[in-house]
């Protein structure tokens, strides 16, 4: 299950997304926001973080304007390793060595075709489970 968070800077390529989600047949859960008046992100990366150590979803996809505050609140919960990507390389990049759990999307930084590509990537690669990285997860962890 993927849970979903975003802000009003974010809804609309939320919209994206979960068409993308639906099409595929992914399971999602959706935590809001719900329209493009203005909300607080901080209060839909904490659900969204919440809902991964809990255990509810594997993993997260938070939008924000710019995707630099909805991360930045999402990574202060302990085993939350959130990832702003603004390409595939980047996506791809911090599944393989980050085992990131989270990504994090700028809403009027990436337009809807590279978002869906960059959700794409992450959710199709895997960790390398190398244990140089393992060791530095670890590190991050402390």
């Amino acid at each position: 299950m993927i849970a979903l968070g975003c802000d009003h800077g974010g809804y609309e390529l939320k919209q994206e997304i979960i068409a993308y989600l639906k099409k595929e047949g992914l399971e999602y859960k959706d935590f809001g926001c719900d329209s493009t008046a203005a909300v607080d992100y901080p209060v839909y990366a904490k659900l969204v973080a919440k809902s991964i150590l809990d255990g509810e979803c594997e993993k997260g996809i938070l939008i924000c304007g710019t995707g630099i505050g909805i991360s930045i609140t999402a990574n202060k919960f302990p085993g939350i390793r959130a990832a702003l990507c603004t390409d595939c390389f980047c996506a791809e990049a911090t599944r393989l060595h980050n085992d990131a759990n989270v990504l994090a999307l700028g809403g009027r930084v990436v337009g809807p075709g590279l978002a869906v590509k960059i959700v794409e990537t992450f959710l199709n690669t895997p960790f390398s489970n190398e244990e140089r990285h393992k060791n530095r997860i670890r590190q991050i962890e402390e």
